[in-house]
């Protein structure tokens, strides 16, 4: 558990399930509501774990384990030079991905030992745990097609298998632990899904004042 004055609220989900935007928009209520906060994505975030995402996104020559280890990498930075500092200081954090992508990408759909990629998280994360996840949740078929840019990257181009077990592995970790994540159907209007989040996070962290 976070024993730090900030929050940490994350987004996860499968290739094109609005995670981004949802995350964009907390944002921007966040600003208009003078409410202090971070927002961050994985990989990324910093001059390093850019670097890294490019290589993440488009260097054919990776596996599952070779991805995990970049990804904790940029994890690590992220988490020491700006997630940590920010949490201390009592800011929100919002993070697009956290270390659930790694279980997973690279458990359920690469077939990596879950306890392995735990393991490596925990370090990578030094230890801090989301206040609450949200899932949006999308089938593989639905998310790709509403993708307007034609151009994919290395994740984007793998087979449905891939991305159908990337989902259930969403799925299986959110339902193992009801009272951090909250599953919302990605299929619905933007600023639908966008106003069910604001309601959740005020109900579970009482963060927000209508």
């Amino acid at each position: 558990m976070n024993q730090l004055p900030g929050k940490l609220i994350v987004f996860e989900g499968v290739e094109g399930c609005g995670k981004t935007t949802q995350s964009e928009l907390l944002s921007k209520y966040f600003y208009d509501n003078q409410i202090d906060h971070l927002l961050v994505r994985e990989p990324g975030g910093t001059e390093t774990g850019e670097k890294i995402r490019s290589i993440l996104l488009h260097s054919e020559e990776l596996n599952g384990l070779s991805e995990l280890f970049l990804l904790s990498a940029a994890r690590q930075i992220l988490i020491s030079q700006k997630v940590l500092p920010a949490l201390e200081s009592g800011k929100i954090v919002i993070s697009d991905r956290f270390y659930f992508s790694s279980l997973s990408y690279q458990g359920h759909a690469r077939g990596i030992d879950q306890s392995i990629i735990w393991d490596i998280s925990k370090i990578a994360a030094m230890q801090i745990n989301p206040d609450i996840a949200f899932l949006i949740d999308i089938s593989p078929a639905q998310s790709f097609s509403r993708k307007i840019n034609d151009k994919k990257d290395r994740f984007e181009r793998e087979s449905s298998e891939f991305h159908t077990a990337v989902r259930e592995g969403y799925l299986s970790i959110a339902n193992s632990n009801q009272n951090l994540w909250r599953i919302i159907q990605g299929d619905k209007n933007i600023l639908d899904v966008h106003e069910e989040i604001i309601f959740l996070l005020n109900e579970k962290l009482s963060l927000i004042s209508e």
